[in-house]
C-alpha cells in the first residue's frame, strides 16, 4: 500500500530550470523606461526616436505588400535589398562585397551580433569586449560558452578612447574574437583611422576575428567620416560588419539589419541564422530596397542629428552638468559630480522621479558596474521634447 507521501500531488508543479544566463535580469532600459512612464518623465533614456519616419518609406512598404511580396523571402535576404546594400557599401566605403555570398539580412542588429558570436565562438574561446559596451555582447558570449575578456576605455578631457596597448595585451592563443563598436554606444566616441590601424597591427598574423558593430554609421559629426572596418581591407577580410536600418531610417521597431562578411564567415553565420530566425519580414525588405534608391536620407543624417546634438549641448552649456564630447551616435554623456555624490543608478532614478527627465547610468554598460559619475541622454527626439527636457534639466 502506497503511503500518502508517495501519492501524486494534486497541484501541478513546474520543473526547476537551470538558467543559461543566471546573471541576467531585466535590462536597465526596460527599468528606466518603466520608471519614466510611471513618473510621467521625458524619456531621454532608451535609444529610439519619438518622431516618425518618412511617409515615403511607409508607402514603399505598403506598395510591396500590395505587390504580394508577403511570403518567405530567401533565407539570406531579398536579392534586391542585398544588391542595394552592396551598392551602398561600395559607394561609401569603397569595398566590394559579393551580393550572393557576403550579405545577410537579419532581424535587427542584435540578432546579427548574437548570430555572429554563436557561429564562431566555441566553449573556452576568449572574446575581447571593450567597456562600456552594449548590453547584448556578454550574454551572447556566455550562451556560446565563450569567456568575455573585458578591456575598459579610458575617459579623459578628450572623451573616451580605446587603450590599444591593453587590447594587445589581452590577446593570446585562446582569443577568437574582438568586438568593436563605432560610433560607440554609450559614449558617443568614434574610432579614427589610427584606431583601425592599431587594431590591424594587433590581429595581423593571428586567426582572431573582428565583430564590428556599426549601427550608428551615419551619425558622425563635425565633418568627420565614419571609419568603417569596410574601409580597411586587412580588417574586412576577417570581420563581421553589422548595421541597422532601424537606426538609419528611424524605424527601430521594424528590427531589420544586416551583416556583411567574407564568404567563408558568412557561410558559418548563415548556418546559425537559418535556425534562429531563418528569414526577415519580406515587404519591409522590398520597401527598404526601393527607398535606398535615393541616398539622400542616409547622406543627410549626420546634419540632421548634429543639429539636434548641438541644440541639446547648447541647452546644457550653462548648467551644472559637464558635457563630454559627442562625436557620433545620438547619445550625449554628462558628468554630474557638481550636482550629486549619488551612484549613477541612484542619480538616474532621482532625475527621472524628481526632475522628470529619464537618463541611463553608464555603469549599466560595465559588467562590474564601474562608477564614473556619468549618465547618458538620448537626443533622438523632437525639438519640443528636447526643449522640455532642457527646461527641467536647467533647474538642477
Amino acid at each position: 500500500m502506497n503511503s500518502r507521501n508517495n501519492l501524486p500531488s494534486s497541484t501541478p508543479s513546474t520543473p526547476v530550470l537551470t538558467s543559461r544566463l543566471p546573471a541576467v535580469g531585466t535590462t536597465v532600459f526596460t527599468r528606466m523606461s518603466t520608471l519614466a512612464a510611471q513618473a510621467n518623465a521625458v524619456n531621454l533614456g532608451q535609444g529610439f526616436p519619438d518622431f516618425a519616419c518618412e511617409r515615403s518609406l511607409l508607402q514603399a512598404v505598403n506598395d510591396a505588400m500590395q505587390a504580394d511580396f508577403n511570403q518567405y523571402p530567401m533565407m539570406t535576404g531579398a536579392p534586391v535589398l542585398r544588391q542595394a546594400i552592396v551598392a551602398k557599401i561600395a559607394a561609401i566605403y569603397g569595398h566590394q562585397y559579393d551580393v550572393d555570398t557576403d550579405i545577410t539580412v537579419t532581424a535587427g542588429a542584435t540578432q546579427a551580433l548574437t548570430t555572429a558570436i554563436l557561429c564562431c565562438v566555441h566553449p573556452g574561446d576568449e572574446v575581447i569586449v571593450i567597456e562600456p559596451s552594449y548590453d547584448s555582447y556578454v550574454p551572447a558570449i556566455t550562451l556560446a560558452g565563450g569567456v568575455p575578456v573585458l578591456v575598459q576605455m579610458e575617459a579623459g578631457a578628450q572623451g573616451y578612447t580605446v587603450p590599444w596597448s591593453a587590447v594587445a595585451a589581452a590577446v593570446n592563443g585562446k582569443t577568437r574574437l574582438i568586438i568593436i563598436n563605432t560610433p560607440h554606444n554609450p559614449t558617443g566616441s568614434v574610432l579614427r583611422a589610427a584606431d583601425l590601424q592599431a587594431l590591424a597591427d594587433i590581429v595581423r598574423g593571428t586567426d582572431v576575428l573582428i565583430l564590428s558593430d556599426e549601427v550608428y554609421e551615419h551619425m558622425v559629426y563635425d565633418g568627420q567620416r565614419h571609419e568603417s572596418v569596410c574601409r580597411h581591407p586587412e580588417l574586412a577580410a576577417r570581420a563581421f560588419v553589422v548595421s541597422s536600418f532601424g537606426k538609419t531610417y528611424h524605424v527601430t521597431g521594424w528590427k531589420i539589419g544586416y551583416v556583411a562578411a567574407p564568404a567563408a564567415l558568412s557561410a558559418e553565420f548563415r548556418k546559425v541564422h537559418q535556425y534562429n530566425v531563418f528569414s526577415v519580414n519580406t515587404p519591409m525588405q522590398h520597401g527598404i530596397a526601393s527607398y535606398m534608391a535615393d541616398p539622400k536620407p542616409y547622406l543627410e543624417l549626420p546634419a540632421f542629428y548634429q543639429r539636434k546634438r548641438d541644440l541639446f549641448r547648447e541647452g546644457l552649456q550653462h548648467s551644472r552638468f559637464e558635457l563630454l564630447p559627442a562625436d557620433g551616435t545620438y547619445f550625449q554623456c554628462v558628468r554630474y559630480d557638481k550636482i550629486s555624490t549619488q551612484t549613477e543608478a541612484q542619480f538616474a532614478e532621482w532625475l527621472t522621479t524628481e526632475i522628470k527627465v529619464a537618463a541611463i547610468p553608464v555603469s549599466a554598460f560595465y559588467q562590474q558596474g564601474k562608477e564614473s559619475g556619468i549618465v547618458r541622454f538620448c537626443f533622438a527626439k523632437k525639438d519640443e521634447t528636447l526643449a522640455l527636457a532642457l527646461e527641467r534639466l536647467g533647474k538642477v
